[in-house]
């Protein structure tokens, strides 16, 4: 498998919108997921995508941001509109060790994930 390697992030103001990328070469039909880390707190899921192209999304993100992959190019990607300052965090591409085809009780749970990215960095000013 490919590297996971996030890029897109940056610092915007409240409002505004940003669009992380990591590459999926070698990760066909894998669940594929983005994941958060703010400051002093836990990483949490935020968006995961199964091998099919089902999506299921945080409470906390639910109707600002999506997430898609587009197989042509071995890309996923996180849309992140209406960005809040609460949304400032690091932010994780991960994929499963194995082809994934349904979204279960455990996708938004870190452990579920084995091949991570290092991470970028969104800051969202008020």
């Amino acid at each position: 498998q490919v590297q996971l390697v996030e890029s897109g992030g940056g610092s915007v103001q409240s409002g505004g919108s940003l669009r992380l990328s990591c590459p999926t070469s070698g990760y066909s039909g894998h669940c594929m997921g983005w994941f958060r880390q703010g400051p002093g707190k836990e990483r949490e899921g935020v968006a995961v995508i199964d091998g099919g192209g089902g999506t299921s999304y945080a409470d906390s993100v639910q109707g600002r941001f999506t997430i898609s992959r587009d197989n042509a190019k071995n890309t996923l990607y996180l849309q992140m509109n209406s960005l809040k300052p609460e949304d400032t965090a690091m932010y994780y591409c991960a994929a499963t060790a194995r082809a994934c085809w349904r979204i279960d009780d455990f996708a938004f749970s870190p452990g579920s994930y084995v091949y991570w990215g290092q991470g970028t960095q969104v800051a969202v000013s008020s």
